[in-house]
């Protein structure tokens, strides 16, 4: 059963503006700027949305949730504002980048990259079974295990994103996640009986429910 549809991400950064038209340019989307400096990239659907939203907390430690995505040259990625982290080398067969706030992603190179240039949203997880399950739980779809004790969901409504992978790292959560995903639900209620923690409610400033999964991810529900 389905508990909840995807919708949309979000991203934190200090300087919106900047972070957007990287972002937009690297993923072909489009970038709108709002007159209070944040902004919305756009592209064929409204499920390629990401919002930019300016967070006054500085990045301070490796982000836990992070874009893969397709590019067809690194330096195309530099000349942006992005840095190389960690080269592609042996089996690992993308490159570790920063953006230009130091967010993490990784690039995976191709000749002609596809129209999709978001390849996967990955989580950090202390259990990535449990999280990939949970997640697959809500959304309705099968995890699959993949190599190195990672996991894997595909086909996720809705989703412009081929995959939301799930793997291990030896470091727990420490602070608030700079990107998140939204989700629309009928209701919060099988949501929080599922192993979410409500964290706030709608109330004058904001229109949504704030949660958490069971390892502590941010999202955010917006109920139909």
């Amino acid at each position: 059963m389905t508990i909840a549809r995807y919708k949309d991400l979000c991203m934190d950064a200090g300087d919106p503006a900047r972070l957007g038209v990287f972002w937009a340019t690297a993923l072909g989307l489009t970038w709108h700027v709002r007159d209070n400096g944040e902004g919305l990239l756009t592209g064929p659907t409204e499920r390629h949305a990401i919002w930019v939203s300016k967070v006054p907390e500085p990045r301070t430690v490796k982000n836990r949730v992070h874009l893969d995505v397709y590019a067809r040259d690194l330096a195309d990625l530099e000349a942006l504002g992005a840095a190389v982290l960690e080269p592609q080398t042996g089996q690992r067969k993308w490159t570790v980048m920063a953006d230009p706030e130091g967010g993490e992603f990784c690039a995976f190179l191709r000749a002609e990259p596809r129209d999709e240039r978001l390849h996967a949203l990955v989580v950090d997880c202390a259990d990535p079974e449990a999280q990939a399950r949970w997640w697959a739980s809500v959304y309705g779809v099968d995890a699959a295990a993949m190599n190195n004790g990672w996991f894997s969901l595909e086909g996720i409504p809705d989703m412009p994103i081929r995959s939301m992978d799930f793997v291990p790292v030896p470091e727990q959560k420490t602070v608030k996640n700079r990107i998140h995903w939204d989700v629309t639900v009928p209701a919060v209620a099988p949501l929080a009986s599922a192993g979410a923690v409500v964290l706030r409610e709608p109330d004058d400033d904001i229109g949504w429910y704030v949660l958490a999964d069971p390892e502590g991810n941010e999202f955010c529900a917006f109920t139909e």
